[in-house]
């Protein structure tokens, strides 16, 4: 039972200081050992911009402090405007691969065959879907593809605001 005085806490996935520091650039990530890394999401990532060379860098650079060097990165080439083949990022070599691989993930390479998928937040999302969006992504229970995740976390382009659903 709830004291009718005090509010209900907001209904949030992530910590109330996590919640609100969520914004444009940031990557949040699942840090937990699987076995297998099937239709799972190791975290989420909402960059400012399209533009690669200014938005893979300071990623590699906060993914490299937890993860270790990053050796390869790989972007859906229609996602993002113009991939080098690599980049230098604090002294090291990082290879940008590009595939047909949907606009919704980003795969991190570290080491030969160890691979983390990064669920991409579209730039221009709203914060409150953004942030719905990337809590569910790094939900420890999550099984649900990225595609799948922004579908149902960010509003249809197609409907003008205030339109009735």
């Amino acid at each position: 039972m709830t004291d009718p005085g005090v509010p209900p806490a907001p209904s949030r996935d992530l910590p109330d200081a996590v919640h609100e520091a969520v914004g444009p650039g940031t990557a949040l990530l699942r840090l937990e050992t699987t076995h297998s890394r099937q239709t799972l999401l190791d975290g989420a990532w909402w960059p400012r911009t399209r533009d690669v060379e200014r938005e893979i860098p300071p990623l590699v650079t906060a993914l490299t402090a937890y993860l270790g060097p990053v050796t390869r990165v790989g972007l859906d080439t229609s996602a993002w405007n113009g991939i080098p083949p690599r980049l230098v990022i604090e002294d090291r070599v990082v290879h940008l691969d590009s595939f047909a691989i949907g606009d919704d993930t980003v795969l991190i390479t570290r080491g030969d065959n160890d691979h983390f998928a990064l669920m991409v937040v579209p730039p221009d999302t709203a914060p409150e879907a953004a942030r719905a969006a990337m809590a569910r992504a790094v939900d420890a229970d999550n099984v649900t593809q990225a595609a799948e995740i922004l579908l149902a976390s960010l509003p249809d382009p197609t409907e003008a605001p205030g339109d009735p659903a």
